[in-house]
């Protein structure tokens, strides 16, 4: 891994960037300029880039919060969401009836116009999940009765967000891969489709694609702050990452030591090939 302060200095190297979204160009609270500016300018270079979010929520609706928050339109070609990508999952396992976890309403638009139906936990059929829900408990410990139960009888989980946690401004918050990965330790088995995973990457390639791009896909560079979401991503399909320290590692570690970056980043076994505290062009 080698710094990259400055993403002039290497953006010339690829032909096209997957970006994520929490944590690279916004906090959880505002979005980020100098990130921005970044991908304003990796695009007057030719570069097209495609936002790739584990977000539970459809790619339109992740555009238009995005655009509430202020930022402008130019920076990217195109977004896709580990909610698109759940989307197709869910279809395969309809109609269910599926047990849903998640916060109440907040998650709606990922079932919009798909023919599934929802029941209780004691008739469930499968399980999706979009994030913890306060009325349930606000640790993943707080569900171990629940998934257990669910595990033995061996309900598949579909998890809408891989992320173990997100940052929002100045804190951490568990999201719906934290069950997940619960769930999995129960013996539960999870379909997941967000990052790390290959379908939600096969999405952004399409939308590469679509918007002219004829590259070689082992010429794209990811851009994330997730060891075990963006990192492992861009490892499992096989290119390289630009790794930003101030995201939600930034609270355990100096996000300007390369040093300790690459001690934390080993323990999560995930590697990357750039480093930067932030996206900075």
């Amino acid at each position: 891994m080698e710094a990259a302060s400055n993403f002039q200095n290497i953006a010339s190297k690829y032909s096209a960037v997957f970006c994520d979204v929490w944590g690279v160009i916004r906090d959880g609270h505002s979005i980020l300029p100098e990130a921005i500016l970044a991908l304003q300018k990796t695009r007057d270079l030719g570069l097209p880039v495609v936002l790739v979010s584990n977000s539970p929520r459809p790619a339109h609706d992740v555009a238009r919060h995005l655009s509430l928050m202020g930022a402008p339109d130019d920076a990217w070609d195109g977004i896709v969401t580990s909610g698109d990508a759940t989307r197709l999952a869910l279809n395969e396992y309809a109609p269910g009836p599926f047990f849903k976890i998640g916060p109440a309403g907040g998650d709606d638009l990922l079932y919009s116009g798909l023919d599934i139906n929802f029941s209780n936990s004691d008739t469930a059929r499968a399980i999706v999940c979009t994030g913890l829900v306060r009325e349930l408990g606000s640790e993943p410990n707080d569900y171990r009765m629940l998934l257990s139960d669910f595990a033995e009888r061996k309900l598949p989980m579909i998890c809408a967000n891989p992320d173990i946690v997100v940052q929002v401004g100045d804190q951490l918050v568990w999201c719906a891969g934290a069950l997940a990965r619960l769930y999995r330790e129960l013996g539960g088995k999870s379909v997941i489709a967000g990052k790390p995973h290959k379908p939600i990457y096969e999405l952004a390639y399409k939308r590469l694609e679509a918007k002219g791009w004829q590259g070689d896909r082992k010429t794209v560079l990811a851009i994330g702050d997730g060891p075990e979401t963006d990192l492992l991503g861009a490892t499992r399909i096989g290119i390289d990452s630009l790794f930003i320290g101030d995201g939600i590692l930034g609270g355990d570690i100096n996000p300007s030591d390369l040093s300790a970056v690459r001690q934390e980043l080993a323990e999560y076994k995930a590697d990357a090939t750039w480093f930067a505290p932030r996206l900075i062009w």
